[in-house]
């Protein structure tokens, strides 16, 4: 029997997947643990790497006893994980200080003082962002992105930035702790916005660290995603409960290998990830930006190809706002009707079902409720760390569920923007594959079918799509599957959505006025929530 253990590393959880080998890629068993996001009041998001670390021994630990396989049938480790966090380390792969999240976004300052002069194109000086495009394909315009947490810490932890030896993303840190090889793949390396992307060139650029303010020494040797880093050293094994010397893989971002384990891997295919945070991707031949509208061609696992990756913020995060918020008493004063069970994922099982059952009471439109899901800012269509959510066109008459249904279209109206802004440059596929969590609801996935105006598909593996493009890396690379275009063979279809023209007038109405929100109301979010 072979084995792969692939890992998907989300923002406020970790998972351990077991796949066998021996009859395709099936998904044997699973383990999840949950650790924390730390939101801070100056706009940071960060977490804890011993609270990453203790997640994954106990998921691995679990598995392994309630599977009983042979761990030394496990041919190969590989990630997925979140992208564009920054994990400063010292010569031993130890972490100065907590992880910063993709989420994290206190570094206008810096921001601004490198990009926002002179003549500026979207913000950022023009020359600046001709360098930057002539380079990468692409340019940094989010106060989000790894370079300026990297010049955040630069500026304002002085006594931390001088002992940093190397800059690591997410996944990049399992590397380390694993192997003792400190390095990153190209996905994570092109999120920085340092990595020339160029043909025949595929390295780390001095020119753009040196316009950046970057030390160049603290970028890691580059490796494949399907590349082996290392093997397990004999320590983390013995924690893990694996064996010594098993490969691990570069593996990949989530915006990398999602769309591969959706089954989205040639030209053409767009799929649609609604987790956490959401995003838009289509497959590519050649790296295009999008600058007006925050879109680029992201650098991707497969060789020759790319992802048009659009992004927004808070997805899933909107449907969890709403559970905490709306559905469960924050105020004790139903406390003795409710029956919660405290499980992670029996909660999702009975109270998210139980609240798409809800919310498919309410006729599509919300009645006439719109929200607007930029629970912590926005990239695409606009980039916008002051933009928030808000309901709006609340009546006497509008009842809770409502509510909730406007949450669920609203998240669906931001997709459709993103796709109609890649359908300027690109065209996207008739046929989308919706994975993630929210494509686990049958209410969600017609709901976005009837606002697209797409074909939706479905597929049996959409909680664990991440770990199923992990796997496929290992699957590839150790040469049991000959080509990740293979990928789409094994990934199984699990339903059909086809919109319905009576529901999309309706949404056409209330997406006209969703789209209006932003421009009308950018002004009082800068008076609100700009620093």
């Amino acid at each position: 029997m072979k084995y792969i253990l692939a890992y998907d590393i989300g923002t406020t959880g970790l998972k351990s997947c077991l796949f066998s080998l021996d009859n395709g890629l099936e998904l044997i068993d699973g383990q999840y643990a949950t650790y924390n996001l730390y939101i801070l009041e100056n706009g940071g998001a960060e977490q804890d790497t011993h609270e990453w670390w203790r997640a994954m021994v106990s998921c691995t630990k679990k598995l392994i006893e309630k599977t009983k396989i042979d761990p030394s049938e496990i041919c190969g480790i590989s990630f997925c994980a979140q992208m564009q966090g920054l994990v400063l380390v010292d010569e031993n792969g130890k972490a100065l200080r907590r992880p910063m999240s993709y989420m994290d976004q206190r570094a206008e300052k810096e921001m601004q003082k490198t990009e926002e002069y002179g003549l500026t194109i979207s913000g950022v000086n023009w020359m600046v962002l001709a360098k930057s495009m002539m380079i990468t394909h692409a340019a940094s315009t989010s106060v989000k992105d790894p370079l300026w947490k990297y010049k955040w810490v630069q500026e304002n932890e002085p006594e931390v930035y001088k002992r940093v030896y190397k800059w690591l993303d997410v996944k990049e840190y399992f590397i380390a702790r694993l192997t003792g090889e400190l390095v990153m793949t190209p996905d994570s390396a092109y999120a920085t916005f340092l990595y020339d992307s160029r043909k025949g060139k595929n390295c780390w650029n001095k020119s753009l660290c040196k316009m950046y303010g970057v030390n160049y020494e603290h970028l890691p040797r580059i490796i494949g995603c399907g590349e082996v880093a290392g093997g397990l050293l004999e320590e983390p094994a013995k924690e893990l409960g694996l064996v010594t010397g098993t490969p691990v893989y570069g593996s990949g971002g989530d915006a990398t290998l999602i769309g591969i384990g959706a089954g989205a891997t040639e030209l053409g295919d767009t799929h649609i990830y609604w987790g956490t945070s959401g995003w838009v991707g289509t497959v590519i031949d050649k790296q295009i930006v999008d600058i007006n509208d925050m879109i680029a061609g992201i650098v991707g696992a497969q060789d020759g190809k790319y992802t048009y990756f659009a992004e927004m913020e808070t997805a899933g995060k909107c449907f969890e706002w709403m559970k905490d918020h709306l559905v469960l008493d924050e105020i004790n004063i139903y406390l003795e009707k409710i029956d919660a069970e405290h499980s992670v994922e029996a909660e999702y099982v009975s109270l998210y079902d139980y609240m798409s059952k809800e919310i498919d009471k309410v006729e599509p439109g919300a009645g006439g409720v719109i929200f607007t899901p930029w629970l912590h800012g926005n990239r695409c269509p606009f980039e916008d760390p002051n933009a928030a959510g808000m309901f709006f066109n609340i009546k006497l008459e509008t009842k809770k569920r409502e509510l909730l249904r406007a949450v669920l279209e609203g998240i669906c109206f931001h997709i459709r923007w993103m796709l109609e802004c890649q359908d300027k440059k690109i065209k996207t596929s008739k046929v989308i594959r919706f994975v993630g969590g929210g494509s686990l609801s049958d209410v969600t996935s017609q709901m976005l079918s009837d606002i697209t105006g797409r074909r939706v598909e479905t597929i049996e593996l959409a909680k664990d799509v991440g770990a199923m493009g992990a796997a496929m890396l290992v699957a590839v690379g150790s040469g049991e599957i000959p080509t990740m275009e293979e990928a789409k063979e094994m990934v199984k279809v699990k339903r059909i959505f086809m919109p319905k023209d009576e529901n999309k007038r309706v949404y056409d109405s209330n997406y006209r006025v969703f789209k209006r929100l932003y421009k009308v109301n950018a002004k009082n979010y800068i008076m609100l929530n700009g620093k």
